[in-house]
């Protein structure tokens, strides 16, 4: 590794406003138990399958259906 490095010639980075933003949710643990349960078997870890369903939700524009038991 060299000592020191000149970044004057750099550039930001054009895609940083694409990358996550932590936020803080709370979920059931009933969710979380089956993300990290098919996070074991996967090996994909439990937030990375949480993000990719929902943003899959997000692209198809799936839509939450309530029912309240009366």
């Amino acid at each position: 590794m060299r000592k020191e490095y000149d970044f004057s010639d750099s550039v930001r980075n054009p895609y940083a406003k694409h990358l996550k933003k932590q936020v803080t949710l709370r979920l059931n643990v009933d969710a979380i138990t089956y993300f990290k349960a098919l996070a074991a078997e996967t090996g994909i870890p439990y937030q990375n399958l949480i993000n990719l369903y929902l943003t899959e939700c997000a692209h198809s524009g799936k839509k939450l259906t309530l029912k309240w038991a009366s």
